[in-house]
């Protein structure tokens, strides 16, 4: 049994795990939060969210009216539904940020509004994005100047730009953080609205990344005209709206340690195909060493998350326990990947669809998106600020 798991968990996991291998769709998992190549793929994910969550597989901690489980449901089997979906080799469900937008809807939205978008997100038929982070105001993001100012009848004009905006060119609508009080402070004056991807003045332009792909886009707004229904909660409710919303999203770092563990088992394979001095490079004492102190630090990481997991179920969860978690996971995906890329020499750089590509270019597009997760969601660096302060108790 595994760590933190009790029989009914453990019940639980062999029923997701049996469900995934029977129903997941042919749709290839890469590195990192991914955007579909192309409508076919799109639409293959689209069916596989309806799946998940009429399965009760994601959506459970909804309420009951709105298709949720209820007292059934626990945290840890959030947990559990995501390690198997990354054990399984399964995507996750096309919009993460329709999981956030619906628990925003859910604490602070009209019953209009849980009408009109809950269905629709269950149904895997509506795709939303997140609308928070913008070139200026990345990791502060309380610092954010697109501004929705108020118009007559109700409703808002809404002009900025944001940035990092995964599936933004598949969505149609957007969950958005705006400034709707420029004399506030900077954490109260921002109001939470969803935006239609198709109205006038919305213009996403896709960003190509290192991998190759366009998974991240930048948005621009620019003037857009948005009716009194797009507000949600109160006006300048934004920033607890955001965070509330969050808050309900822990169980992603598991899936991400599972996937750790995922490339561990493929580094250990990978040393013993390349050769270090004429052998086998696994035979070596080092590479040995280094292998164990990565796989140590990926039991240790997956470890904490059962910890934070448990502490969190019992409303005793520290404000430092995600930034330990998020900073462990994002160096020791950098760790794991950049040692890969060293046993594997110059074919390791080759891309996918290269002939002589090392694993078929697995290991650079992990190396470039280990990068990524450095910064997204919080950078290492400010998570070293937040355990420091909020752990240690040091001064800012």
């Amino acid at each position: 049994m595994e760590y933190g798991m009790t029989p009914e968990l453990e019940k639980f996991r062999a029923e997701v795990s049996e469900f995934v291998a029977a129903n997941k769709p042919a749709v290839p998992v890469k590195a990192g939060v991914r955007s579909a190549e192309d409508a076919g793929e799109l639409a293959l994910l689209k069916e596989w969210t309806a799946k998940l969550f009429a399965a009760g597989y994601i959506g459970a901690d909804w309420p009951e009216e709105y298709g949720g489980k209820g007292a059934a449901h626990s945290p840890e089997k959030d947990v559990v539904v995501g390690e198997e979906l990354a054990r399984g080799r399964a995507p996750a469900a096309v919009q993460g940020a329709a999981h956030l937008v619906a628990h925003a809807l859910i604490d602070f939205g009209t019953e209009e509004q849980r009408q009109k978008y809950l269905p629709g997100i269950r149904s895997g038929e509506l795709v939303f994005c997140q609308l928070f982070s913008e070139p200026s105001s990345g990791s502060d993001l309380a610092s954010l100047r697109t501004k929705a100012v108020p118009v007559e009848g109700g409703g808002f004009r809404v002009s900025g730009q944001k940035v990092w905006t995964t599936n933004g060119h598949w969505a149609d609508y957007g969950y958005l953080l705006a400034r709707t009080d420029p004399d506030a402070p900077k954490h109260k004056g921002i109001g939470a609205f969803i935006v239609d991807m198709r109205l006038p003045g919305v213009d996403v332009r896709p960003l190509r990344e290192m991998t190759g792909t366009s998974d991240f886009n930048e948005v621009f707004l620019d003037n857009v005209e948005l009716g009194p229904d797009a507000l949600i909660g109160g006006v300048t409710q934004g920033w607890l709206i955001a965070n509330s919303s969050l808050a309900h999203e822990r169980s992603a770092v598991a899936t991400s340690a599972v996937r750790l563990q995922q490339n561990i088992e493929a580094l250990k394979e990978l040393a013993s195909r390349v050769t270090r001095n004429g052998r086998p490079a696994i035979e070596d004492g080092a590479v040995q060493e280094r292998i164990g102190e990565l796989a140590a630090g990926v039991a240790a990481l997956s470890a904490l998350v059962y910890a934070n997991i448990s502490r969190w179920s019992r409303g005793t969860e520290r404000a430092y326990d995600a930034p330990m978690a998020k900073l462990m996971f994002s160096e020791l995906g950098v760790d794991i990947a950049r040692f890969a890329l060293d046993l594997a020499g110059e074919a390791g750089i080759l891309v996918e669809g290269d002939e002589n590509a090392i694993d078929h270019g697995r290991w650079q597009d992990e190396f470039l998106y280990a990068r990524g997760f450095t910064i997204a969601g919080g950078s290492s660096e400010i998570m070293r600020n937040l355990i420091a302060e909020r752990g240690l108790g040091m001064p800012r």
